[in-house]
This record gives C-alpha cells, sequence and structure tokens, in this order.
C-alpha cells in the first residue's frame, strides 16, 4: 500500500532513513544540515517557514522524500515570485499559504526529489496536485533542481519550468593561482592580482577553519559578521547564532570558515560548505570597511581554497555579474511551478515563455564577456 503524508519536523525521521536517500554528496540535504534549520528557529512557523516534508511510504517503508515548507512569503527563496503574489492581491486570488520544494535560503542546484527508485519519486510528484487541493495550499515550488528532477517534471502536466542565471567558478586542474592567472588576458590579470596586492597592503591575512576548529567566540565573531550583512540593509538576519553552532556540531567535517585579520584583529569572514568535488560559499560579513576585502575573502581566496584541495567547482552564490569578470562561468537554474488557479497559470505560463528567452540570450551574452584567454 502506497502512502502520502508531512513531517513537521524533520527529526521525527531517522537521519539514517533520510540521508539513506540523499545519493548526491551535497552537504544541503543531509539531516544535520536540514535539522539545524529547525532546531534553531530560523525555519519555523513564526518566521513564515513551516517544514512540510512530504514522504511517500510503501507498505510503511519509506521510499521518496522531497524537503518542503508550507510558506506565508516568498523571502529566502531566491526564485523570485513577489510579483506573482501581488498580482493575486490585485485579483483577490490566495497566493498565500503555498509549498516550497527547498532548501531554506539557499540557492544551490541539487537534487531535491530524494528517491532510491525514480518510479517511486514520480508517484510523489504525481500526488502533489492531490495534496495542494486537499490543504489549501495555492502551489508547489521545487526550486534549484538537479538534471535528474527536470527530466523527471519536464513530462507531468501543470508544471512549469522557469529559469535563471549564476556564476560558478571552474578549476580543470589548476597547479595554483597562478596558472588560472596565466589563463586570462593581460589586462584582467593584471586587474585581479592588483585587487589582490590592495588587501595584503592594509595588513591583511587570511586563515582557514574547520567546523570543528572553531570556539563559539569565534563562532560569535562569524555571526556578527554575518548579522552586520544584513544590518546595512535594514534587515534581520535568516539565521539565528544558535543555527551556526548546532551545524558545527552535527556537521563539522563539512564546515570550511575563512577568517579575515589586519595586523591580527578579526576583521571579516566567510562561510562555505565543501562535498563532493564542489566548495559553496555561502554566508559572507564584516565589522569594518576595508577596499576590496569583498572580492578577496569572498572570490579569490575561495579559488585559492578548491585548487589546494583539488575541488572541481566553486560556487560562490547566487547572482553577482561582478563574478563574470573575475573568471566565474554562467551557469543556467531552473526551478518548477506548479498553480491551482487556472487563471494564474495561464498567465505566469506566458511569462515564463517570454523569460526563459531572456534568460538563454543573457546567459549567452555573459559568455561572452569572460576574462579568458582566446588565443
Amino acid at each position: 500500500m502506497i502512502s502520502l503524508h508531512s513531517l513537521a519536523h524533520l527529526r521525527d525521521l531517522p537521519a539514517t532513513t533520510w540521508d539513506a536517500l540523499v545519493a548526491d554528496a551535497q552537504p544541503f540535504l543531509r539531516h544535520a544540515f536540514l535539522t539545524a534549520m529547525e532546531d534553531s528557529g530560523s525555519v519555523a512557523p513564526d518566521t513564515g517557514w513551516a517544514a512540510e516534508h512530504l514522504v511517500l511510504e510503501r507498505d510503511g517503508e519509506v521510499r521518496a522524500l522531497l524537503p518542503a515548507y508550507r510558506k506565508w512569503h516568498s523571502f529566502g527563496e531566491y526564485v523570485f515570485d513577489h510579483g506573482w503574489a501581488d498580482a493575486c492581491e490585485r485579483a483577490g486570488i490566495a497566493y498565500y499559504p503555498k509549498l516550497l520544494g527547498a532548501v531554506p535560503f539557499s540557492p544551490v542546484s541539487g537534487p531535491r526529489l530524494l528517491a532510491a527508485d525514480p518510479a517511486e519519486g514520480a508517484l510523489l510528484l504525481q500526488a502533489i496536485p492531490e495534496y495542494l487541493d486537499k490543504g489549501g495550499l495555492s502551489g508547489a515550488h521545487i526550486n534549484f533542481t538537479d538534471p535528474a528532477l527536470d527530466e523527471a517534471m519536464a513530462g507531468l502536466p501543470g508544471w512549469m519550468e522557469r529559469l535563471g542565471c549564476q556564476f560558478h567558478w571552474r578549476n580543470p586542474g589548476y597547479r595554483d593561482f597562478q596558472d588560472f592567472l596565466d589563463r586570462l588576458s593581460s589586462r584582467k590579470r593584471k586587474q585581479m592580482r592588483k585587487e589582490r596586492e590592495q588587501v595584503a597592503g592594509q595588513g591583511i591575512d587570511f586563515a582557514w577553519y574547520r567546523g570543528d576548529q572553531l570556539s563559539e567566540a569565534q563562532w560569535d565573531f562569524v555571526y556578527r559578521c554575518y548579522a552586520n550583512t544584513y544590518a546595512i540593509r535594514r534587515r534581520a538576519p535568516y539565521l539565528t547564532r544558535a543555527f551556526f553552532s548546532l551545524v558545527a556540531e552535527r556537521m563539522p567535517e563539512a564546515i570550511r570558515v575563512v577568517i579575515a585579520r589586519q595586523h591580527g584583529r578579526e576583521v571579516a569572514m566567510a562561510f562555505s560548505l565543501v562535498g563532493g568535488d564542489s566548495l559553496y560559499g555561502r554566508y559572507w560579513g564584516c565589522l569594518d570597511e576595508f577596499d576590496r576585502l569583498h572580492f578577496e575573502t569572498c572570490f579569490y581566496q575561495g579559488m585559492d581554497f578548491a585548487i589546494d584541495e583539488g575541488l572541481q567547482r566553486f560556487d560562490a552564490g547566487a547572482q553577482g555579474e561582478h563574478k563574470l569578470i573575475r573568471g566565474f562561468e554562467p551557469v543556467i537554474t531552473r526551478s518548477w511551478h506548479y498553480l491551482c488557479h487556472p487563471g494564474l497559470r495561464r498567465a505566469v505560463e506566458e511569462f515564463l515563455a517570454q523569460e526563459r528567452v531572456g534568460v538563454r540570450a543573457y546567459a549567452e551574452e555573459a559568455r561572452g564577456m569572460l576574462p579568458y584567454r582566446r588565443d
């Protein structure tokens, strides 16, 4: 017998059961990461994120999973549907609550549907429209998907594909940072070298740490930096201080933090995760302003690390054309959307058809702006 139900707390499912279906090496999908989000209060009903993880069981055995949340807003998603919500409000259509299949606050593409058997994963996807109807949800949105899910979604009625563009850095096997610079045009090579020299000239150096190598006082510093990134924009941070301690305790081997010091005083940090062949830059912040420090801490330090560790890819986060001129290549991202209201679905479908053309053209144009030599 097959059944579909949801979990309001991921900790109600054993980590071994969840992680057994996480075939990808990406750390964001691990039970440890997602429960740290929930247990720290970063993801909770009072922040507009109510965990509603979908579980497909066959004869009482978990066979497929979708990390999901019932949401009453669209913040922290990085696939922007605020315009759709505004249009619904003007038309008197309820857009919230909606169901979001995603990793909170993490615009990182990867598996979303967790299933040992693709056929059972397909059963979960096929059950979503009825689940939405019964649950009073306006629609479902699955963000930053992987190619396997893209292929499965393409054949399902009612689901609409949305494209985005990010910038990722590839390491084909550089010997060192100079080897990378040698692949660039002369002007860009000089620019990057000058930027790194400007940071060093301010008396700033860097140290890298694993998650279990930082003291609680250092985690306090990391959080102050992270929170300051939001404070300067007059916004509250998405993550609580408790999240950092919990995730460091539960998956320290996946965490990397680089701390910038000026004459021994800690002034900035970048928090990253490592999984498989990739480095994922996630959070950054500084307590003082320094020329070019953001580029060094968030980009060049990560590139150095990837080269030293033999990692093939560096995903430094969403958006930012400033990555492009530093060698980060355009990458198409995908999300999938199912809207219950027929009129809204038709309007969004027309919009997405035009947007896809624009995104592809933008990515192609961006590729022509890369700083690599053409000889």
